[in-house]
């Protein structure tokens, strides 16, 4: 046997793993980051129930603050009434600025796209709103093709008595939109008043838009 072979390698002081046993492994923060989230994002809707808040009305920055400034096209060929539909901007926001009357009226802003389909399902509701003489209905027409925005429309008929082609989605940024839809309550003093988020359905709109339209009525 030779002298190299016969030394015995220094003690680590580490015991080798048996045959079989798995490595030990450290857990990554990484790993677990995803349950973290899961995790707070569980309470954070945990508390809004236990609270008696509805996951519509997660707070926006842009509340009881003047609308954001835009200046949106026309969707072209879009017609109420038998007339044609403006696009629409700040200005028209507020009551004599954009030639609009608004005294005694609040302005419900929609966001809204041919290819969202809970824009389909609340639609009905849209139009009964339309009909309130205490309410102008406009839209925002987000990231949509003006020929299947005008089908859109054309087929399930149109509440708007402006809608304002965001192409690029840059208005839609500047309200503060998580996604589509989104309803907003403007003052007739251009102020944003409430934001509704996902879909209205009958009771989200006689327990919570309604209420706020009548707040933001009162409002002087």
């Amino acid at each position: 046997m030779s002298e190299a072979s016969s030394k015995t390698p220094p003690s680590t002081g580490k015991t080798a793993p048996s045959a079989g046993e798995p490595p030990r492994r450290r857990i990554s923060v990484l790993v677990l980051l995803p349950l973290i989230v899961f995790v707070a994002l569980a309470a954070l809707f945990l508390m809004q129930l236990t609270i008696g808040r509805s996951p519509n009305e997660i707070p926006s920055a842009l509340i009881d603050r003047p609308a954001p400034e835009f200046d949106l096209p026309a969707l072209e060929g879009l017609t109420h009434n038998s007339a044609p539909v403006p696009g629409f901007s700040t200005a028209d926001l507020i009551s004599g600025k954009g030639g609009a009357d608004l005294d005694g009226r609040v302005t419900l802003v929609s966001i809204f796209a041919s290819w969202c389909v809970p824009c389909r399902e609340e639609h009905p509701l849209l139009e009964v709103l339309a009909k309130r003489p205490d309410v102008r209905l406009v839209g925002i027409n987000y990231k949509d093709k003006r020929a299947n925005a005008l089908q859109f429309l054309g087929a399930l008929g149109n509440p708007y008595e402006a809608v304002g082609v965001d192409e690029k989605g840059r208005a839609a940024i500047d309200w503060g939109v998580y996604g589509v839809p989104e309803t907003f309550v403007v003052d007739n003093t251009g102020r944003i008043r409430y934001k509704y988020i996902g879909p209205l359905n009958p009771k989200g709109m006689k327990e919570v838009l309604i209420p706020r339209i009548e707040e933001a009525l009162a409002t002087k």
